[in-house]
């Protein structure tokens, strides 16, 4: 990458106009795909993403310039603009660059691209497999393997200068199922800050039928009843409806606006007392961890909301600075190419003291919902709505039948009131999360909790 001297010209040169801090953010970044479909390989690519961003600060204004020429000549010109942009001003200050080694928490035993793709394909078929052989009213399957060797550097006018190499693999396994009343689908993505040694303790064949399993589940379901009733919403990627219907409102780059349901709301009760919620970017080889976030603050772990009392937002230094905040370490980005701004890294409700026999006993009549699928949110108002992948009715404390087409409708501010049980099985989801800084790994999470009243769209 690029030396430290080199570092320091080229943030003397972005200073040139004034600004208060300079940042260089570059990247190497190697993603690997294998894809299978029709039962044989259908794809393997190799995608490279290499460059370079250089962002100024002045107040409360920001400008970034990027290039894709990463020499000193391309870089000084890139921090020429960038400078440019900003205005006139008054002489830049001294800079001397100092190395930190924060240090990896997050080992890794087999690196990808030293594995042969034959070996890969092993693992992918062995998933796909598993699906497509799964039920015969499985007509369609589909599998990726995905590895990325993701290498920045970030040097700053504040004497920062540091590297991180982030490995992460993932496996995919899709499946689409018919018994004659249309096609549903079901899937299994885990994925970790890990190299193939993953597999060690995740079973492609056991994703594969994971992925079966639930798409020939809703293939021979009904249609969901609509109304207001108790949901349980088991764990793992449970924890997708705290990350969309709060988490988004919790980052600085809505609160630091008065754009979010809870800006202006520090130690107030928002939630629940039996809701704890957490951001942690620590957890060793968790998808969504990191040793340092893109501005190159060490991984925190924050405690959102404690016993239903806001404690924290997620900050990152650019809407720090709007909020008179320290950074907490969640300044994410996808790439170079896209500004930095505050996001989630491994976000969860804590574990609590209730059963989960007890969570779906205390259900007369409601829904059950086993896996979460995508939505979306407004982090201003908190509205948000989200499809339930597998679903079930529960009837007087029992889990009955499957039901397709369920989806989850309400408002972020209401439903962490309405979380009244929370279980002790805290489990993890992986996803990716899109936001204006692009797309991001990030983990969910949470235990087995009730929802005491919320919205329940059906057909």
């Amino acid at each position: 990458m690029i030396s430290r001297e080199i570092c320091q010209r080229i943030l003397h040169k972005a200073l040139s106009t004034g600004a208060d801090y300079a940042e260089l953010f570059a990247e190497n970044t190697v993603n690997h795909t294998i894809h299978m479909i029709d039962s044989r390989v259908d794809a393997i690519k190799d995608g490279i993403i290499a460059g370079a961003a250089i962002r100024l600060y002045k107040g409360l204004r920001s400008v970034m310039a990027t290039t894709v020429d990463t020499s000193e000549k391309g870089l000084l010109a890139c921090a020429e603009k960038a400078a440019e942009a900003l205005g006139q001003g008054s002489a830049p200050m001294d800079i001397v660059l100092r190395e930190r080694i924060f240090g990896d928490i997050h080992p890794v035993k087999i690196v990808p691209s030293s594995v042969a793709n034959a070996r890969k394909v092993e693992i992918l078929k062995e998933g796909y497999f598993a699906a497509r052989e799964y039920d015969e009213s499985i007509v369609q399957t589909s599998g990726t393997l995905l590895d990325v060797d993701h290498n920045i550097l970030i040097a700053t006018s504040e004497g920062l200068y540091t590297r991180d190499r982030q490995i992460r693999t993932r496996l995919s396994i899709d499946a689409v199922a018919d018994k004659g009343q249309g096609t549903q689908t079901g899937g299994c993505r885990p994925g970790s800050r890990m190299g193939l040694e993953m597999f060690d303790t995740i079973c492609p064949k056991n994703v594969g039928i994971h992925a079966a399993k639930q798409a020939v589940t809703m293939a021979g379901a009904g249609y969901c009843p609509a109304g207001v009733m108790p949901v349980a919403i088991d764990n793992g990627f449970g924890g997708v409806i705290f990350h969309e219907a709060c988490g988004h409102s919790l980052e600085a780059s809505a609160v630091a606006y008065g754009r979010s349901q809870f800006a202006g709301k520090l130690g107030e009760k928002i939630a629940n007392e039996k809701v704890t919620a957490i951001d942690d970017g620590t957890i060793p080889n968790a998808w969504g961890s990191i040793n340092i976030d893109d501005e190159g603050t060490p991984a925190q772990k924050n405690v959102l909301i404690e016993n239903g009392i806001l404690k924290s937002y997620m900050i990152d230094k650019f809407n720090g600075r709007r909020m008179g905040m320290a950074s907490t370490g969640n300044a994410r980005r996808q790439s170079y190419a896209y500004t930095p701004t505050s996001r989630m890294t491994n976000t969860y409700i804590a574990p609590g003291e209730d059963k989960n026999e007890d969570i779906i006993a205390s259900i007369e009549y409601g829904l059950y919902a086993k896996e979460m699928g995508g939505g979306s949110v407004n982090p201003v108002t908190g509205e948000f709505n989200f499809a339930v992948n597998e679903g079930y009715i529960v009837r007087n404390g029992v889990i009955c039948e499957p039901v397709r087409g369920a989806s989850l409708v309400g408002k972020g501010s209401d439903v962490i009131r309405n979380i009244d049980m929370v279980g002790s099985d805290l489990d993890m989801g992986q996803g990716m999360c899109g936001s204006s800084s692009g797309s991001v790994p990030t983990n969910v999470g949470q235990p087995l909790i009730r929802v005491s009243s919320i919205t329940v769209g059906g057909r």
